[in-house]
């Protein structure tokens, strides 16, 4: 079969490797489609680590093609979206539902071989855990690619207590910062404000939701969310990329009993300057999120069929036998998310 194989950071390429074949408890699916995220690029560049030799994609969704022996929860034809961590199920995290903070957790893309690829075998404890969670007939699996990413978006904004009505401040409108917007308007948010510096991003935010957008400068943020909360600040405060000084600029827009949510990844020996006495007199929560729960990922795919405005999020879609272009294409800023499709 056809993959896109990660050697080390700097160097992908498609080529071939065999097909799988499922054991006991195991799951062969055809990829329906993969999308591509920032942390695969950082792998690729080095910031982040995956095994040499792995298949790379987190986020894909595909069609039950082999069964092994066991699988009986499961039938030949379903159609799936991949929860693609790997757990124990018996830590103290995992027994509390809480699976993407497993202490041995492995995830598909990184540890295993994951989604940009013709074939994935997904393994018998994935399976036997519910990791690979039925979809609708006819479902439309560039859109089901995406229910990992927005899951992790649902988690974002749970973490930050979101409730319908609160005004959100997102800081950066790369893929994550728009699946922010798009999510944030769904479950009924009031303003939502965007800083972003490229005029292609910016439009986009508008496009899925937001109420207002600005260049980026912290000054212009700062006068913009006073402009639309009364100077009260924001609700909730998204940092959706990572770069160094965001991290003030958000917390110079939180409001009173806010919450700031560092969704991004940071570069290694990032840091931010955070006044404590800030926090604490204004009541301000200071979190980050990583990936998403079992039972969110769940209830983000019977979600996502009612989200059109997800499918703006991709802007550029490959064949598999280019997917090294889903990578180097994401160095333009106008390109938003990439996604892989088979071959024709």
């Amino acid at each position: 079969m056809r993959a896109l194989i990660f050697d080390r950071p700097g160097e992908i390429r498609v080529g071939d490797l065999p097909s799988p074949n499922p054991g006991p408890g195991e799951v062969v699916i055809e990829v329906g489609a993969a999308s591509v995220c920032a942390s695969d690029l950082r792998v690729y560049r080095g910031e982040k680590y995956a095994k040499p030799g792995v298949v790379p994609g987190h986020e894909f969704a595909g069609q039950v093609i082999s069964l092994g022996e066991g699988v009986d929860d499961l039938s030949l034809g379903d159609g799936v979206a991949v929860y693609p961590i790997i757990c124990c199920g018996g830590c103290e995290f995992c027994r509390r539902g809480l699976r993407n903070r497993c202490t041995s957790r492995q995830t598909l893309g990184y540890d295993a071989n994951g989604g940009l690829a013709e074939q994935v075998l997904l393994p018998a404890s994935l399976v036997a855990q519910g990791h690979a969670v039925k979809l609708a007939d006819g479902a439309d699996w560039g859109r089901a690619a995406l229910t990992e990413p927005t899951a992790c978006v649902l988690n974002s904004l749970e973490s930050c207590r979101f409730r319908a009505g609160a005004s959100i401040a997102i800081l950066g409108a790369g893929p994550m910062g728009l699946l922010h917007v798009l999510l944030a308007r769904a479950l009924g948010a009031g303003e939502i404000i965007v800083s972003e510096p490229v005029d292609a991003r910016r439009e986009a935010a508008v496009a899925v939701g937001a109420s207002r957008v600005c260049r980026g400068d912290p000054d212009e943020l700062r006068a913009t969310v006073d402009e639309a909360t009364g100077g009260n600040g924001c609700d909730v405060v998204i940092v959706s990329v990572g770069l160094n000084g965001l991290t003030e600029a958000a917390l110079q827009v939180a409001g009173r009993q806010s919450s700031v949510n560092l969704f991004a990844g940071f570069p290694p020996e990032s840091s931010a300057i955070v006044d404590v006495n800030d926090l604490h007199y204004r009541e301000v929560s200071l979190t980050g999120t990583q990936n998403a729960t079992p039972d969110q990922f769940r209830r983000t795919a019977a979600l996502l069929p009612t989200l059109d405005a997800v499918d703006r999020i991709v802007s550029h879609r490959f064949a598999l036998s280019e997917a090294d272009q889903s990578y180097t294409s994401r160095e333009d800023p106008s390109v938003l998310k990439t996604a892989v499709f088979p071959d024709n």
